[in-house]
């Protein structure tokens, strides 16, 4: 039976790599037509490290493998390692829903 939840009850979910590694928060939901388009995530000291200072990811839906008492993103989808030094600064949001589409 499928379970169905409020996206107010996903709000503060932690955020787990498929690695296991922590990634961060949940902080929004961001819909579109009536559906979950994407997740803004506020990334973890740790992560922010790897992102170059940014200190949140907005994640398309499509990159969620699962979703209960914590959410686990694919982390092949994060670019975690290679990303430029000056494209992000550290007040900044990095949005990953345009950049990696196919």
């Amino acid at each position: 039976m499928l379970k169905i939840k409020k996206i107010s009850s996903m709000l503060g979910k932690r955020v787990f790599t498929d690695n296991g590694d922590f990634f961060g928060e949940i902080e929004e939901a961001v819909l579109a037509e009536n559906k979950i388009d994407s997740w803004r995530i506020r990334v973890s000291k740790e992560m922010m490290r790897s992102l170059n200072g940014a200190r949140g990811v907005i994640i398309p839906h499509q990159f969620v493998k699962a979703i209960g008492d914590v959410f686990v993103v694919n982390r092949a989808s994060l670019p975690i390692s290679d990303i430029e030094e000056s494209s992000v600064s550290e007040s900044e949001t990095m949005d990953l829903s345009s950049a990696n589409q196919n």
